[in-house]
């Protein structure tokens, strides 16, 4: 068994000897993906770091192909500060993330035909497929040995004028990237036989 040592290695693209560079498995990836709440001072990440983790985002389902999330990227000093006034509670625990992704979906697309909701859920199939989004940002940014915080704290009006987000998207979430300042703890998950039922 890897040591979480040789884990953080591995999730760094370093291969533990050093010799031979290696990409964390898919379960890798799932079970040291956490909600980080304190992030590494002084580090950074590249546009071209960001853009790779994005693109990884454009193959998530969507309604109809859809694909209604957008995102918007403070990773500029100036606007990234601007972000971090706009979260809340949020702001001290993820000043020093050097990325600040707002997350966002266009209305009236996923969940529609020819402009009419199919059904009683709306927009909320916009929701859905942003989320979707979400999960393949945060899976990559791990697998890329990244950290992240979705955060639902935001004033969405505020960060709509900073970014001049159209009022035909949705603004969803703010997600802090960067690199874990400390190991957070292992949450205890319900039992599988809570959450699901066999027939």
């Amino acid at each position: 068994m890897l040591s979480f040592g040789c884990l953080m290695a591995t999730l760094l693209m370093v291969g533990c000897t050093g010799s031979k560079v290696t990409s964390p498995t898919l379960d890798e990836v799932f079970t040291s993906r956490r909600s980080i709440r304190a992030y590494e001072p002084g580090k950074t990440i590249t546009e071209d770091q960001v853009r790779e983790l994005l693109l990884a985002t454009q193959n998530a389902p969507s309604w109809a192909n859809q694909q209604p999330s957008k995102y918007y990227v403070a990773i500029g000093e100036e606007k990234r500060n601007a972000v971090l006034e706009l979260i809340g509670g949020n702001k001290e625990r993820v000043a020093n993330a050097p990325v600040l992704i707002v997350s966002t979906f266009e209305t009236g697309k996923s969940g529609f035909f020819r402009g009419t909701p199919v059904d009683a859920t709306g927009d909320l199939w916009g929701a859905y497929d942003n989320g979707l989004s979400n999960a393949y940002l945060i899976l990559k940014a791990r697998a890329m040995g990244f950290d992240t915080l979705i955060m639902g704290m935001r004033q969405a009006d505020d960060l709509r004028t900073l970014f001049s987000i159209p009022a035909s998207e949705t603004i969803l979430a703010v997600i802090a990237l960067g690199y874990r300042a400390e190991e957070p703890r292992i949450p205890v998950h319900r039992p599988l036989d809570e959450v699901v039922t066999f027939y």
